[in-house]
Formats: structure tokens, C-alpha cells, sequence
């Protein structure tokens, strides 16, 4: 395994924190703010869950999320029968391969600028993670699965409805998985991001397909470890299967507050609203600093550089109390750029514009 990336920033964190002002830590990307009430109430009122509950979820949950997926994001084909909770996206990521069989002589695509676990998951396999720049598409020979992300971790880029026809068609031809990372499908800012599984980019058939959603962004249940994946009922199957046999369960009052959360938008647009705001702020004093904002189109993230190696630019944040990550956690590729966070509350923030507009 490679070294958790996470471990090198420490004593980074450890300079911002002794800042007089106290850290803003704009790193990780947890969220912050308030989880929603509603869905308290929903996980308070389903406490009492003394036996076990289902791999496969509930009825109710899954036909919340499958008229969640209609209503947001237009997947006219949404079946609740093809929905199955996951126990937090990351824990999907990281086990997706080695759950579906792959493994040595198996090779797994991943965006060459992406979140760590695609390459983690496919290493936990035995199988090859394989790197793929934007428009690449590399040789058929051993190719089992291929990840997409829009919007994209780190950097906020939206893919096309082009781009992901392309990329559709393609994996089909190839007779790859392609599965898609949506996490932040809902946070769009300049671009509005579609899904995979949406009739004008699939041509109307999830076969080969598969779409990942989380609730720890849009509803700030990260606490929670609340997800899903769906697609392709005959993978979406076998996944049940082998989960059914490891007890990779989501627990029942967890369920019951996913119901809840899928069914109410207002949530969402609320707390859209508080990091829109934060976006806009930290936008304007990053480039006020000197930096320059790359992509950014959508998710919680700026995609910032100053020209210059990741790492001095983490040092000149940290010594003004502010932390972020380096870009090149995320590939060699975000080797000059850092990855902000817009995940903190109002009072950090604000902190974090006058320490950047007084440099």
C-alpha cells in the first residue's frame, strides 16, 4: 500500500494551528454545519432497531432513492430493485474490485487527477491500477473497470454529455465495467453536472454501468456513513450477493434516515446556499493573493495554484494559520496546484479572507 497521504500534512497542520488566530483548516473537506433536523428525527425514531437489518436495504429506502434519481437527476430508468446501500462511497471504492473478482492480470482505470482510493481499491484486488489522462483511452488487453468522476475530486471539473457518451460507448466496447463516482452531483456551480445512468447518455440501458451516490456532502451525513450504489441490475445483483455473505450491512436507523434524506430537497438547497456563499468569499481573497483558480466548475473544492511545487505552497498557507491539500495527493498531475476546501464554517472562513486579503 502506498503511504496514507493524509499523514504528511501534520506538521503543516501543526504550523497553522499555532498561528495566533487558530487554524482554518480547509483540507480534508468534512462538512461542518448542522446535520439536517429532519433527519435526526428520522435516525432518533427508528432507534429502537433490535434485529438485524437488510443487505439490500429496505423497499422504502430504495424506492426514496430511486425517485430521488428521477426527480434530481432526470434518470428516467431508475429501479429500485437495482439500489443497494453501501456503508459510506469510500468503503465501495476500496472494496468494488476485489467484490466483483478482479484481480492479477486485471487492470483498473482511474482519471490520472483523482481521489486516492480508485488506485487503493484496485491495489487491495491484486489488480493493476492504471492511470488515464482526459481524452486517453488506452489499450483493451485486461481492462475489467473503468472509473469516471463528475464532478471531478480534486479539481471541480464537470465531464460533458459528450464526453460521457464517448466514454459510455467506449467502456461497452471494451466490455469494462465503467463506474461512475457522482458524489457531488448536486454541488454545481458553473457547470451543471449530469448523471451516467441519465437516458441521453446511456441511450436509455444501464447494462455495464454503474453510478455512485453519497449523502456525507449534499446532507452532511458523513458521520453516518450513508450511500449507495446502482446501475446494471446483474452487477448491482452479484454485488448483493457477495455483500450478503461479508455482512457489509448499513444499520437499520441509518436506513430509515437515508429514506428521509432522499426525499427532501429543501435540505439541500439550503445548505447549497451556505457553501455557495463560502465559495464566492474564498474565491475572491485566494485571488486576491496572487493564486489562480483552475476548473472549480462544481463540488466543494478550489483547484488553486501559484505556479510553483504544491508543497511550498502549503507552507506559505499553514504559516498564516490556513491549511489545505497538496495537489499531488491526488497524482502527479496536481504537482503545483492545492486542493480548498470550502467546507468550514462561516467565522473560519471569514478568517481565512482577511489573513489572505492582508498578505
Amino acid at each position: 500500500m502506498p503511504e496514507f497521504p493524509w499523514d504528511r500534512l501534520e506538521s503543516y497542520k501543526a504550523t497553522a494551528a499555532a498561528h495566533a488566530g487558530g487554524i482554518v483548516d480547509l483540507s480534508v473537506g468534512t462538512p461542518v454545519d448542522p446535520t439536517p433536523e429532519l433527519v435526526r428525527d428520522a435516525l432518533a425514531a427508528a432507534a429502537d432497531s433490535p434485529g438485524y437489518p437488510l443487505t439490500y436495504g429496505t423497499a422504502a429506502l430504495r424506492e426514496s432513492v430511486a425517485g430521488w434519481l428521477r426527480r434530481r437527476l432526470g434518470v428516467t430508468g431508475a429501479d429500485p430493485a437495482a439500489v443497494l446501500p453501501v456503508i459510506g462511497t469510500k468503503e465501495l471504492v476500496a472494496g468494488l474490485p476485489a467484490q466483483l473478482g478482479l484481480g492479477p492480470g486485471d487492470k483498473v482505470l482511474h482519471p490520472a487527477l483523482a481521489y486516492p482510493t480508485y488506485d487503493v481499491g484496485a491495489r487491495l484486488a491484486g489488480a493493476e491500477p492504471v492511470p488515464m489522462a482526459d481524452g486517453e483511452r488506452p489499450a483493451a488487453d485486461g481492462v475489467r473497470m473503468v472509473w469516471i468522476n463528475s464532478p471531478g475530486n480534486p479539481h471541480g471539473a464537470v465531464q460533458g454529455a459528450d464526453e460521457l457518451r464517448e466514454l459510455v460507448a467506449w467502456a461497452r466496447s471494451i466490455g469494462a465495467l465503467l463506474v461512475s463516482d457522482e458524489c457531488y452531483i448536486e454541488l454545481g456551480w458553473e457547470a451543471e453536472p449530469v448523471s451516467v445512468l441519465h437516458p441521453d447518455i446511456c441511450g436509455g440501458s444501464h447494462e455495464g454501468l454503474l453510478a455512485v451516490h453519497s449523502l456525507s456532502k449534499r446532507s452532511n451525513l458523513a458521520g453516518y456513513r450513508a450511500g449507495f450504489v446502482t446501475g446494471d441490475p446483474d452487477v448491482v445483483r452479484e454485488l448483493l450477493a457477495v455483500r450478503k455473505h461479508a455482512g457489509m450491512i448499513v444499520p437499520g436507523p441509518v436506513q430509515e434516515a437515508m429514506r428521509v434524506a432522499f426525499g427532501d430537497d429543501a435540505h439541500v438547497a439550503e445548505q447549497k446556499a451556505r457553501y455557495a456563499a463560502r465559495r464566492a468569499q474564498l474565491r475572491d481573497a485566494f485571488e486576491s493573493a496572487g493564486f489562480r483558480i483552475e476548473h472549480s466548475e462544481a463540488s466543494l473544492y478550489l483547484w488553486a495554484t501559484r505556479d510553483e511545487p504544491c508543497w511550498e505552497t502549503v507552507g506559505w498557507l499553514a504559516e498564516r494559520g490556513v491549511l489545505v491539500a497538496p495537489g499531488d495527493f491526488y497524482g502527479t498531475a496536481g504537482e503545483r496546484h492545492v486542493r480548498v476546501a470550502f467546507t468550514a464554517t462561516d467565522e473560519r472562513v471569514a478568517a481565512a479572507v482577511e489573513r489572505l486579503k492582508a498578505s
